[in-house]
């Protein structure tokens, strides 16, 4: 599986010759991306689902198949867009490449705000790395996976929950960190270090990709 972090929640999975990016929104890089196989969306906030964007990422993945979580389908089905919607537990097939929807519900953020639903992805196949995207929520269980995507900062979560998180899933082999666009870089590595050092006893490996274009994992 080779990776590429694009910007806050924004991830390009290569995995058993398939591209499936992750949640392009409006903090991402999305001009680099292209030839995508799936684009899969996880719930409909700006941050992660760039509405305005988005028909110029198709013009670059003409032959992509949008899967959304069925509030986020209804946007870009609005816009025009053909989006197929996901459930939770109804796996989508990617070539060879498992993709399942887990979760229900986003974070609470407060109470004056409705929750919207989001689903998180879990990315699975043959012989390759498992990786579980949560999306906005901490409460899905994607079952046993290698690597796990870690919001650092959001304004639904505290730096508690999100070492809870990764206490909970227990990644096999590492952490990725995501959700990161509102940090400047002293803020970003204070709550990376926290999760490191705390996310599991003794600690928690990190494969920090921010900026580090494709990487192999």
């Amino acid at each position: 599986m080779q990776i590429t972090h694009h910007g806050h929640s924004c991830l390009q999975l290569d995995v058993a010759g398939s591209r499936i990016v992750i949640d392009p929104g409006v903090f991402s890089d999305l001009d680099s991306i292209e030839g995508a196989d799936a684009i899969c969306i996880t719930h409909q906030h700006p941050d992660h689902l760039d509405l305005a964007r988005f028909a110029g990422l198709l013009e670059r993945s003409p032959d992509a198949i949008v899967y959304a979580e069925p509030q986020a389908a209804n946007l870009l089905q609005d816009k025009g867009i053909e989006a197929t919607d996901t459930s939770s537990g109804a796996a989508i097939e990617v070539g060879s490449v498992t993709v399942t929807p887990v979760g229900q519900k986003h974070a609470v953020i407060h109470q004056y705000i409705d929750r919207i639903d989001n689903l998180g992805l879990v990315v699975r196949a043959e012989g390759e790395p498992s990786f579980f995207h949560p999306g906005d929520a901490l409460d899905a269980d994607p079952g046993e996976v290698d690597f796990l995507g870690v919001p650092l900062s959001a304004p639904w979560c505290a730096v508690k929950e999100t070492i809870a998180f990764v206490r909970r899933i227990a990644p096999q082999q590492a952490i990725v960190p995501i959700h990161d666009a509102l940090l400047v870089p002293p803020a970003r590595a204070l709550y990376l270090s926290q999760v490191e050092g705390f996310g599991l006893d003794g600690g928690v490996a990190v494969r920090d990709l921010a900026g580090a274009g494709v990487q192999e994992l």
